[in-house]
């Protein structure tokens, strides 16, 4: 993740961890949090870097994962 700013990097694992905590068994297991972060990561790179847009992309994962539709 060094591609990314300090801020950057603290949001994508503030979101994350904010995310992961949502999921069952101590934060979901690994390919879940890995999908959830591939995301994250895919949405840094294109210029969405502010908590608030991660959140969003972050639920969108989350959605994706659990089958629930977006509201």
């Amino acid at each position: 993740m060094s591609e990314f700013n300090d801020r950057t990097q603290a949001n994508l694992i503030t979101v994350l961890e904010e995310t992961c905590r949502e999921l069952p068994h101590h934060g979901g297991d690994h390919k879940t949090r890995k999908y959830i972060a591939e995301q994250l990561i895919a949405a840094a790179r294109s210029g969405k870097t502010t908590l608030g847009d991660l959140r969003v992309v972050a639920g969108h994962a989350l959605m994706t994962l659990t089958g629930r539709e977006a509201s």
